[in-house]
């Protein structure tokens, strides 16, 4: 086993880790662990991982590290573990992992796995998976300017403060999308491959994270108060329903790039438009106890 560990989680963080290794440890299960130095860094470590024959590799680290280590074991039969130690934990969430140390080992030591079917954004700057949502729009703005201090320190509180700084700067000018070969426009567009968004809260119910395929959320209402809606919605898990809200399945996006809007995938920062969204060549297994 190879546990690949993002040391930007934070001290707080790193103490889980230390306590998950020390249950994996009184229990006999063999691994390396190895630090992550720059982005995209648990990329090609898990691909060297693959290549040396590693059958279970283990993202330690939040969404965006998860998202990495899927990159890396793409066309491999490696297995992708979690030990989850990011802010919202959202792909955590949606297999319903344990968060507690024990509860994480015991689900590595297990070995139980599910199908998982990635996303994959082709643009200029090449191609890359998102294992659990990919947003366009004000979000994206929000992950684009966020502070990793002020993130390391408030968790989710600092998403929630950034939010009520862009809904103010942010211009909310309409972005095109064509969706199946079909154009339209929408303020904000967030296409999720689970059914959670940002932690525990219910977004796409009709996702299908198992098979190719999208869950796709437009909110065709720009502007601060639209912004505010939408916001206040989200932890009643209603935001998929709220008034110029729509939601279909897809197979394929292109934002063509008539306007240059900030994306994020996985909570990190995914450039801007123009890019494509269709399925990954293939999918990947999650180790889910």
């Amino acid at each position: 086993m190879l546990i690949i560990f993002n040391p930007a989680a934070g001290r707080r963080r790193a103490q889980l880790l230390w306590r998950v290794l020390d249950v994996l440890a009184i229990h006999a299960v063999r691994f390396e662990l190895v630090e992550t130095r720059y982005p995209g860094h648990a990329e090609s470590l898990a691909r060297e991982g693959a290549r040396a024959g590693k059958t279970t590799i283990v993202a330690a680290g939040g969404d965006g590290t998860i998202a990495e280590v899927a990159n890396g074991l793409t066309g491999t039969p490696s297995r992708l573990g979690i030990i989850p130690l990011g802010t919202a934990n959202v792909l955590a969430r949606e297999l319903g992992l344990s968060l507690s140390p024990r509860g994480v080992a015991s689900t590595l030591a297990f070995g139980r796995v599910r199908t998982h079917w990635p996303g994959r954004i082709s643009g200029p700057d090449g191609t890359s998976l998102f294992v659990q949502m990919l947003g366009v729009g004000l979000d994206a703005q929000v992950v684009h300017r966020l502070n990793p201090v002020m993130k390391r320190i408030l968790g989710r509180g600092a998403y929630v403060l950034q939010t009520l700084r862009e809904v103010i700067r942010y211009d909310y000018e309409p972005i095109a999308v064509r969706i199946d070969g079909e154009e339209t426009h929408a303020a904000s567009v967030i296409v999720s491959k689970g059914r959670l968004y940002g932690g525990p809260y219910l977004l796409a119910p009709d996702a299908r994270p198992d098979e190719p395929g999208f869950s796709v959320s437009l909110f065709d209402r720009g502007g601060a108060a639209a912004a505010l809606m939408y916001g206040a919605a989200l932890p009643f898990g209603r935001l998929g329903r709220m008034p110029g809200s729509r939601q279909m399945r897809a197979q394929s996006l292109v934002f063509p790039g008539n306007r240059r809007a900030p994306a994020q995938s996985d909570g990190d920062s995914a450039g801007y438009t123009p890019f494509s969204i269709d399925n990954a060549p293939g999918p990947i297994q999650l180790v889910v106890g």
